[in-house]
């Protein structure tokens, strides 16, 4: 039976052993709740206009009414959201949700073939997407069940017209989001009865080792996530008195549910980054904001410290710096402290969990290299390989149980019951292990293990240490065949600008800090690391390389 070494940490700081995933209906009655609380501050910034909350409010109205009147849009209708981060993406969310939709998140960069894939599993017959990207939904809408298609544009929302690129002239009869707004204006929005079971998101996933599934999210997993969420870290909600920027994709459940729906909650005034690769008006934007809180994956925190603008920024009021989404590297936290003077607050979640399962809490003051405690109500036990749990201290494969944990795949049975524990246990695929005050360390993926002469190499702490190392901007490591020792690490590495680390240099550094069979055999410089559009780094990718 699993202690739950955290508790007792719990009861020493303060922290509540469980939550209400109840405490709000659905998430639509929380946001309303805090539409009319905070109507007249700021919700959303970007490309220099402001939406109030009055404002999202009345705008999400109007896009409900018209889905509704215009579109007959019922509950529980899957509909496909393509944007970055643009102000019609919080308005198309509240919309969608007021009227008892489910929204399909969708990345827009993705390709034809993802695009459609996604678009069939779901069910999809309505999308809103970025004029951008409508040449992609060009090539795949003849294979899809997609009747209607509303384009958004950067100025969406605001009432300022802003330079987008054009819609593909193959998409006939596609609605401007714009001109949406203003026809719902003039209809009546139908209340929908929701409850903490209705859907909420379909959240894709695992697209990187073979077709994504559609996690099925609902308003209790995600109202669970902002309770768990705040009972951790209440001092860095404090109602309508937080500034956050939003960098991270919002079609991601990372920022969807911290950025957005937990900090929408409490009233925050929420700066949007439609282009965080745009590192000048990335940084312009953090001077302007003067953030309270930020969140961010290792990449994006690793990007800023390297921009010479950065300590420009007014940090006096950055509280809280948070990071998830892929290994927070301790060099990175260091780096960014001595800029900010805020270290990394490092989480760990997944899209099938609402995302978050553990966060190092409030009284945590310095960098831990563990991804905290498991949120209240959650149970996280580790299955060793002969499915048994494992003893404190020891490692072994994350399986979590909680109010914010999916109820399953969209439309997947095989892969539902593959994915659950014979007790109900979600089935993470990451290797953990606790210390004996309850804190959770990944130690890495499953498949992402390497072994060597038997010795089992996880490729996070050769990243953590070689990261380390003078002249390293970022690395990424992953095992190769070899005659001698069965795999062998490979690290692939960025240097940092202006420096000239060696071969040799680089794996002198790293035998001073690992035992030998750790120590990477073969070095490769690079200029970039392949990565997700969310920050991750693709080890498969590498792999393929290698």
């Amino acid at each position: 039976m699993n202690p739950q070494p955290w508790l007792a940490t719990y009861r020493a700081n303060g922290i509540p052993a469980q939550i209400n995933p109840d405490a709000h209906a659905s998430v639509v009655h929380m946001l309303e709740a805090a539409m009319a609380r905070f109507a007249d501050r700021p919700a959303f910034r970007s490309f220099g206009q402001t939406l109030s909350y009055a404002d999202v409010d009345r705008q999400s109205a109007a896009f409900a009414a018209w889905l509704q009147h215009k579109l007959g849009v019922k509950k529980g209708d899957r509909i496909a959201v393509m944007s970055p981060n643009f102000l019609a993406f919080p308005i198309a969310f509240l919309g969608i949700a007021r009227a008892g939709a489910v929204q399909v998140n969708v990345n827009p960069l993705y390709t034809p073939r993802e695009l459609e894939h996604q678009l069939n599993d779901s069910g999809s017959e309505i999308i809103v997407i970025f004029s951008g990207s409508t040449p992609t939904l060009a090539e795949a809408i003849g294979k899809t069940r997609v009747k209607t298609v509303i384009t958004v544009t950067p100025g969406d929302g605001s009432g300022v017209v802003l330079p987008s690129p054009p819609v593909d002239a193959r998409l006939v009869g596609a609605v401007a989001f714009a001109d949406a707004l203003v026809e719902g204006a003039k209809l009546k929005r139908t209340p929908v009865e929701l409850s903490g079971d209705d859907p909420l998101f379909l959240q894709y996933t695992g697209g990187t080792t073979g077709l994504s599934k559609g996690a099925c999210l609902s308003h209790r997993n995600l109202v669970a996530n902002t309770e768990q969420f705040k009972a951790v870290m209440p001092a860095s909600l404090r109602p309508g008195e937080e500034v956050i920027v939003t960098a991270i994709p919002l079609y991601h459940i990372f920022a969807l549910m911290v950025n957005f729906i937990t900090y929408f909650s409490v009233g925050a005034d929420n700066w949007l980054v439609a282009n965080p690769r745009d590192m000048d008006g990335f940084v312009d934007i953090m001077k302007k904001a003067r953030p309270s809180v930020f969140m961010g994956v290792n990449t994006l925190y690793a990007g800023l410290t390297m921009h010479p603008k950065l300590a420009e920024v007014d940090w006096s009021r950055l509280r809280l710096s948070g990071g998830g989404g892929a290994a927070v590297v301790g060099a990175t936290s260091a780096k960014w402290k001595s800029i900010t003077g805020n270290f990394i607050r490092e989480g760990y979640g997944l899209s099938e969990t609402s995302p978050v399962l553990s966060f190092n809490p409030a009284s945590i003051q310095e960098f831990s290299g563990t991804t905290g405690l498991p949120m209240p109500g959650t149970d996280i036990k580790l299955i060793g390989d002969d499915g048994k749990e494992v003893a404190l201290g020891e490692s072994g494969e994350v399986c979590a149980k909680g109010p914010q944990v999916m109820s399953g795949y969209w439309n997947q049975p095989a892969a539902n019951a593959a994915a659950f524990t014979a007790d109900g246990y979600f089935r993470t695929g990451d290797v953990g292990l606790f210390t004996p005050e309850g804190f959770l360390k990944i130690v890495d993926r499953k498949k992402d293990m390497v072994i060597v002469s038997g010795f089992n190499v996880f490729p996070n702490e050769i990243e953590a240490v070689a990261s380390a190392c003078p002249g390293v901007a970022e690395c990424a490591c992953v095992g190769v065949a070899d005659e001698k020792t069965g795999e062998a690490v490979k690290l692939f590495v960025v240097r940092a600008p202006g420096a000239t680390l060696s071969e040799d240099e680089l794996i002198a550094f790293c035998r001073k800090e690992m035992t030998a069979y750790k120590v990477p055999k073969l070095v490769r410089f690079v200029d970039a690391l392949p990565k997700s559009t969310v920050g991750k780094i693709l080890r498969r990718e590498l792999r393929d390389v290698a």
